[in-house]
């Protein structure tokens, strides 16, 4: 084989590697819209909203998408907003959604960028009255001004599937008599962070506090630059399930909502 032909064979190779990322960096939702075939509303199932432990993965906090930091609520109790709705769909249908669930356009699910997953929700279009109740298990909208991204069918449920996008009240469902239960470690080995201080002082209270109480292996961790001037109370490493989970519903005993999962980098 001559080597013109093995230099033109490359470039052949170079241009469809550079085709398939130019393709994959296009946004998915440049490509997503409704199933191709039409769904009867009565055969659409309702959410049955329940005590359920956090999810294992999706509750990390804080996160980072397109350069833009989140943070996770620890609890969903007494949250109420407005702003706008929109929707996704067949583009996303099967793929993992934040929670590891797989999306399926067809349940009354939707995304949030900071209530625990999973949450209930109860939500209301404020120009037509009407109102659905759906489960968050998925993490988003990360376009500027929108609060919720609902599964197409909760968007044909509530009537903006067609319109895209519409003004809502989202409040979360909560149970105050149902124990808070904590998650499962989504890899292991973990931390556990106790506490995140902007103050050493506070810090170093809560690192005694854990210690009065036996609870450890208690590391207290300095900040690690001038852009994150923040002191940690970890615990750990743990190398199995039970053990971090354990810790963590004694921190919850404790009144420490905000406790959660730290993974080594």
């Amino acid at each position: 084989m001559s080597q013109r032909v093995v230099a033109q064979g490359r470039l052949l190779v170079f241009a469809l590697v550079s085709l398939a990322l130019l393709v994959g960096c296009v946004p998915r939702y440049k490509w997503d819209g409704p199933p191709r075939q039409p769904l009867d509303v009565s055969l659409i199932e309702p959410v049955n909203p329940q005590p359920e432990p956090l999810s294992a993965y999706g509750n990390h906090s804080p996160y980072e998408v397109m350069g833009q930091t989140y943070e996770v609520l620890p609890t969903a109790t007494g949250y109420r907003e407005r702003g706008v709705a929109s929707w996704y769909g067949r583009a996303f249908q099967g793929r993992p959604t934040s929670s590891g669930e797989p999306y399926d356009l067809y349940q009354l699910t939707a995304a949030h960028k900071s209530l625990p997953l999973p949450t209930y929700v109860e939500v209301t279009h404020l120009e037509t009255g009407r109102s659905i109740v759906v489960r968050v298990n998925d993490r988003g909208p990360f376009k500027p001004g929108r609060i919720i991204d609902l599964s197409w069918a909760a968007a044909v449920k509530l009537g903006i599937d067609q319109a895209g996008t519409a003004p809502v009240e989202v409040r979360a469902l909560t149970f105050e008599d149902a124990p808070y239960r904590a998650a499962r470690p989504a890899k292991l080995p973990v931390w556990v962070q106790a506490g995140a201080f902007s103050e050493i002082s506070n810090a170093e209270r809560l690192h005694a506090r854990l210690a009065d109480a036996g609870i450890g292996p208690v590391r207290f961790e300095p900040p690690q630059h001038a852009k994150d001037p923040v002191w940690r109370v970890r615990l750990g490493p743990f190398e199995t399930e039970a053990l971090a989970v354990g810790i963590v519903e004694r921190l919850l005993e404790l009144g420490l909502v905000e406790a959660q999962y730290v993974y080594p980098k």
